[in-house]
C-alpha cells in the first residue's frame, strides 16, 4: 500500500487528530486518494481507486483463491467455486435472453446461493432487484411487477409461499429455485441444474464471465423501501454506489485504527452476517467490502444469539452486528461465559437508534470496538461511521462523514442551511447517493435536488462535524433494522370493520431500538381485541410490521390543523408502553 510508512510512524506516535487522519488517508497516491467526476451533471468526490464496476469486483474476487467466501451449515465455499458459479449463472442468464437493464428480483434468504445470484445479475449489465424474504407473497408479487422483472431467483421457502398464494405475476418468463424440496413445476426450475449445489461449484467449467460494457454510473440495483403512499417505491443504484462503498468502509476502519493509534491494516476478516443481505447494510456495506478484501461470511438465515454465540466461537467471527439488536442480546444472554468469544474484536451496527449505555457494555464486558454507522437505502449504505474513542466519547452520535460524502443541516422547508448545533433536516451528498426512484418521478424531485438528498432525518452537527440523528420527520418505525412504514400499517387497520381510526407509533426499546405501538379508535357499537387487530395486520403483512401492542383510545385521534395525526402527543400519552 502506498504511503504505508508513513502511516505506520504516525500511528506509532500516538493518536492523529481527525483533521490529520484525513489528511493521512486521502494524500496522493493513498488508497484512499480522492478525484473528482461529474455523476449526473454535478461535480462530486470520488474514492479515485474504487473499482469501476461490479463485474471488476467479481473478478477481483476470484483472486482470493481458496479462502472462503461464505460458511453456511456444513456448506463451505471458496472465492475460487464462488467466481465459477457466478461465471456459469452469469452465462445461462445470457442464453435466456437477459440483457443490460433487464430486471432480475432475488427473494432468498442469507445463503450462499445469493451473492452468487447477485454478482451473476449485475456483471452482465442487468439490474439486480433484491426482495425483502420476510414479505408475504402480495407483497413480493407487488415489487416484482412493479419493477417489470422477467426473471426470478428464489429459494425454496419463498417459492412455496407465492406459489401457495396462486399470486399472478404476468412479467416473469423464467423462475429459478434454489433448495426446492420438489422440482419446481411451471416456469420454475431448480437452480442446482443450472450450476450445481454449494459443494459442486469448485468443479465447474474454468470460464470468464461474459463481455458487458458497464459504465459506473449504469443502473445496477433497485432496492425497494417504504413510500409515502405507503407501497413501496424502488431506489435506483449504480455500479459507481455499490463500488464507494468498498473504500468508504475501508476509510472509516482505517480512521478509527489512526484514531486509537495504531496503523490501519487491510486484510480479510471473519463476519458473522446477521443482517439480511436483501438490505443495503448486508449488500452494500457488508458484502462489497468482503468480496474486495477476501474476507469471510458466516451466514446466519434466522437470528438465534444462542447460535450465533456457538458460531462466534466456533468459526472464530472476529466481526458481527448489523443492528443495536445484535449487541444487545448477545450481551444480555444468559450463556454467554460459557462461549469463547476471544476473536471478536469488533461490533459495527446502525439502522437503528442505540443506548449510550450499549456503547460501554461492549467495550467493557466484550473487549470488542464498539461500531455505529448512519445511512439509508438512498444512500447504498454507509455515509457515517463511528468506532472506537470517538463512539464512546459521543455515545448519541453516529459518526462523521467518510471522506468522499458531506452532510448538511437544512430548515425543514430546505429554504436555509442551519449552523452547526441547530436542528433541522439532515440532507446528504457523494458517490454513494441513488439516482432516485423507479418510475416515480415526482418523489424523485421531492427527494433528490442537485445531488443531495432529502433524508427525512431531523439532526443536528456538531463543530467537529459529527452527526446526530435526534428524531425523524417521516413516520418510520425502525425495529431491528426494519423499515416500518405507518401508513401501510394504518391503512389495514382502517380495513378492520370495527376500527374508525388508528396511529402506528415508534416506541423505545432497549433491545429492538423502536417498537411498533398501534393506537386504535373502534366505531361506536363495535368491538375487536387486541390479539384481533394483531392477528388481522399479521394476515395481510409480514410478521416484522404486526405491532407489538394495542392500545385503546375513547376519542378520535389528536389531528393537526391540515388532518394529520399529531403523532407527538401520541408517543407523549403512551410513553409507558412496554414491549
Amino acid at each position: 500500500m502506498v504511503r504505508a510508512n508513513e502511516a505506520m510512524d504516525a500511528a506509532s506516535a500516538g493518536p492523529l487528530s481527525l483533521d490529520a487522519v484525513r489528511a493521512e488517508l486521502t494524500a496522493p497516491g493513498a488508497r484512499f486518494e480522492m478525484a473528482q467526476a461529474m455523476v449526473d451533471g454535478v461535480p462530486t468526490r470520488v474514492w479515485k481507486h474504487a473499482p469501476p464496476d461490479l463485474a471488476a469486483v467479481a473478478r477481483l474476487s476470484r483472486g482470493h483463491g481458496e479462502r472462503l467466501a461464505a460458511i453456511h451449515g456444513e456448506d463451505r465455499v471458496s472465492y475460487e467455486a464462488q467466481f465459477r458459479a457466478i461465471a456459469a449463472l452469469a452465462g445461462h442468464f445470457r442464453t435466456l435472453g437477459v440483457a443490460k437493464g433487464d430486471r432480475v428480483a432475488l427473494a432468498m434468504s442469507n445463503l450462499p446461493e445469493w451473492p452468487v445470484a447477485f454478482f451473476a445479475i449485475v456483471s452482465i449489465g442487468a439490474i439486480c432487484v433484491p426482495l425483502n424474504a420476510r414479505w408475504t407473497a402480495a407483497e413480493l408479487a407487488f415489487a416484482i411487477e412493479d419493477a417489470d422483472a422477467t426473471i426470478l431467483m428464489v429459494d425454496g421457502d419463498r417459492f412455496r409461499r407465492l406459489s401457495d398464494a396462486g399470486t399472478a405475476m404476468p412479467s416473469l418468463r423464467h423462475i429459478l429455485v434454489a433448495r426446492a424440496s420438489e422440482p419446481p413445476t411451471g416456469i420454475g426450475r431448480a437452480l442446482e441444474t443450472v450450476i450445481g449445489r454449494c459443494a459442486d461449484y469448485a468443479a465447474l467449467p474454468d470460464r470468464p464471465l461474459p463481455e458487458t460494457p458497464i459504465a459506473p454510473d449504469d443502473d445496477s440495483t433497485i432496492f425497494y423501501t417504504s413510500g409515502t403512499t405507503g407501497r413501496p417505491r424502488g431506489a435506483v443504484g449504480t455500479h459507481r454506489n455499490l463500488c464507494t462503498n468498498i473504500l468508504s468502509s475501508g476509510y472509516a476502519a482505517a480512521r478509527t485504527m489512526l484514531r486509537r493509534g495504531r496503523a490501519p491494516i487491510s486484510e480479510p476478516r471473519v463476519i458473522l452476517l446477521v443482517v439480511p443481505l436483501f438490505h443495503v447494510t448486508g449488500c452494500s456495506a457488508i458484502l462489497m467490502g468482503a468480496m474486495a478484501t477476501g474476507s469471510t461470511i458466516v451466514l446466519m438465515p434466522h437470528w438465534d444469539a444462542g447460535e450465533a454465540l456457538r458460531l462466534i466461537e466456533r468459526e472464530r467471527v472476529q466481526v458481527t452486528g448489523g443492528v443495536p439488536t445484535v449487541a444487545w442480546q448477545l450481551l444480555d444472554h444468559p450463556d454467554r461465559a460459557t462461549y469463547d468469544l476471544s476473536s471478536l474484536d469488533t461490533i459495527n451496527y446502525g439502522g437503528a437508534p442505540s443506548a449510550p449505555e450499549l456503547v460501554r457494555r461492549i467495550d467493557a464486558e466484550l473487549g470488542a470496538v464498539p461500531g455505529n454507522g448512519w445511512g439509508m437505502t438512498e444512500t447504498m449504505a454507509t455515509v457515517t461511521q463511528h468506532g472506537g474513542p470517538d463512539y464512546l466519547a459521543r455515545p448519541t452520535s453516529c459518526g462523521q462523514p467518510v471522506a468522499v460524502a458531506d452532510l448538511k443541516v437544512m430548515t425543514t422547508d430546505g429554504s436555509r442551511e442551519l449552523p452547526s448545533g441547530e436542528v433541522g433536516e439532515l440532507w446528504a451528498r457523494g458517490p454513494m447517493i441513488v439516482k432516485g426512484y423507479w418510475r416515480r418521478p415526482d418523489a424523485t424531485a421531492a427527494t433528490f435536488v442537485d445531488g443531495w438528498v432529502r433524508t427525512g432525518d431531523l439532526a443536528r452537527l456538531d463543530t467537529d462535524g459529527f452527526c446526530h440523528i435526534v428524531d425523524r420527520l417521516r413516520d418510520i418505525v425502525i425495529r431491528g433494522g426494519e423499515n416500518i412504514y405507518s401508513i401501510e400499517v394504518e391503512n389495514v387497520l382502517h380495513a378492520h370493520p370495527a376500527v374508525a381510526d388508528a396511529a402506528l407509533i415508534g416506541m423505545p426499546d432497549r433491545i429492538w431500538g423502536e417498537q411498533p405501538v398501534a393506537i386504535v379508535h373502534l366505531r361506536p357499537g363495535f368491538t375487536a381485541t387486541k390479539d384481533e387487530l394483531r392477528n388481522f395486520v399479521r394476515a395481510r403483512l409480514a410478521g416484522f410490521k404486526v405491532p407489538v401492542a394495542v392500545r385503546f383510545v375513547d376519542a378520535a385521534l389528536p389531528r393537526n390543523a391540515g388532518g394529520k395525526i399529531v403523532k407527538h402527543a401520541l408517543r407523549i400519552m403512551f410513553g409507558d408502553t412496554g414491549t
